[in-house]
């Protein structure tokens, strides 16, 4: 398989393009050539990963679920521990990277767009950081959500603007931020959290998450010889599936996709935009989201913030339509049972996004034979969602 995307005009296949209005077009095209050639300047590259290793502490660890391998008596699960890069994600890898671009363009300032938090913190982090000025959009849901990753945010030193349109969720906050970048092109960088948006966004948040994936191949192949049987990553947008993924597409590695089916993909609650969506446009990219016969979005659904977005990044969308990728879904209820799970067993508390690719990966054990193997992304750690657990079990986890 020769995989080569996206194409010159920004395509996966028929998914992604910029679809924005002309006066984001000049923006767009300064950032796709700042892009391209810093990618070719050996000190770009060279700085980029200097700050990963130095800043975010990676490379990250590969750790072997021993207890939760005996306990399914299957195939074995293996982690790779972006919960353990510094602000405790995977989301500081793309913020680094478009950050140390923003600075080689003369930018001053930022924008970024956050639903769990995660994104924010890390824009926050890397503005404080490179000395930029930061502002994050969050939908008024979310931030009762995620009220810890708000304050993070505020102690960084980014002021958190309240959205309180729509849904009052991810979607809505991507809207504001793009509405704010359309009149301050000139000074301000748009830090998108990521693999969504008009190119040259995808592929420039894929290729500043590509580390994750890159480093769990040279740590597998390390352990165990032979590359996992089966590697499995959550999807809301996309990014750490994208960045886990993408080193593996050429690879003989059956590749997974989990979305969140919220309270069940049969109700009018769930986020599966893969498996329940149609074709159509949002925030500046042709791919799958929730939308009615008329085009309206539809409002998805999640317990988790992170996932609870109504389209997915137009590679996903292009990864699906050609079958390389299997795309699942896995409702709330049986993402907090696998959270508990890894938490008693290996003690990690993973983040409610992890916890819905960690949910499959558990199925999956039981179904394949214990010479093969299962590597999961890890992708953020569950500090931030103590909040949401604690409304949800009530204080008691034995619910």
């Amino acid at each position: 398989m020769n995989y080569q995307f996206p194409d010159d005009n920004g395509r996966f296949g028929q998914f992604g393009g910029k679809f924005v209005p002309e006066t984001l077009m000049y923006a767009l095209n300064e950032l796709e050539e700042a892009f391209k050639q810093a990618l070719e300047d050996h000190a770009f590259v060279s700085e980029y990963i200097s700050q990963l290793k130095k800043y975010s502490g990676r490379p990250t660890a590969l750790t072997f679920a021993e207890n939760i391998t005996s306990h399914l008596d299957g195939a074995k699960v293996y982690l790779k521990r972006e919960d353990l890069n510094h602000t405790g994600a995977h989301k500081i890898n793309n913020a680094i990277g478009q950050a140390l671009l923003a600075k080689r363009m003369g930018k001053t300032k930022i924008i970024a767009e956050t639903g769990a938090g995660q994104h924010g913190v890390a824009a926050a982090t890397v503005a404080a950081k490179f000395g930029l000025e930061c502002k994050v959009f969050m939908g008024e849901k979310d931030i009762e959500r995620q009220a810890l990753n708000v304050f993070r945010m505020k102690l960084l030193g980014a002021e958190v603007i309240p959205v309180s349109s729509g849904s009052r969720t991810l979607k809505d906050a991507t809207n504001e931020a793009i509405r704010y970048w359309v009149t301050h092109v000139t000074d301000t960088f748009y830090l998108i959290g990521s693999v969504v948006g008009p190119h040259p966004y995808p592929r420039m948040v894929r290729d500043f998450q590509r580390v994750i994936g890159d480093e769990a191949k040279e740590q597998f192949l390390s352990l165990e010889e032979k590359l996992p049987t089966e590697i499995i990553a959550c999807v809301g947008g996309g990014s750490n599936a994208m960045g886990m993924f993408y080193p593996f597409i050429e690879e003989d590695v059956t590749l997974i996709g989990v979305e969140a089916a919220g309270m069940g993909v049969e109700t009018n609650f769930h986020a599966a935009t893969l498996t329940k969506g149609s074709k159509g446009v949002i925030h500046g990219s042709l791919t799958y989201l929730l939308q009615t016969e008329d085009g309206q979005i539809i409002e998805p659904h999640s317990i988790s913030a992170g996932l609870d977005y109504p389209g997915v990044g137009p590679e996903h969308a292009h990864l699906k339509d050609i079958g390389r990728v299997q795309y699942e879904s896995v409702t709330d209820e049986e993402a907090l049972d696998a959270l508990q799970l890894l938490s008693r067993k290996e003690g990690i508390i993973p983040a409610i996004e992890s916890a819905h690719a960690l949910a499959h990966a558990f199925k999956r054990a039981k179904e394949l034979s214990k010479d093969e193997s299962i590597l999961v992304c890890l992708s953020g750690r569950g500090d931030k969602d103590v909040h949401t657990l604690m409304d949800h079990f009530g204080g008691n986890t034995d619910d």
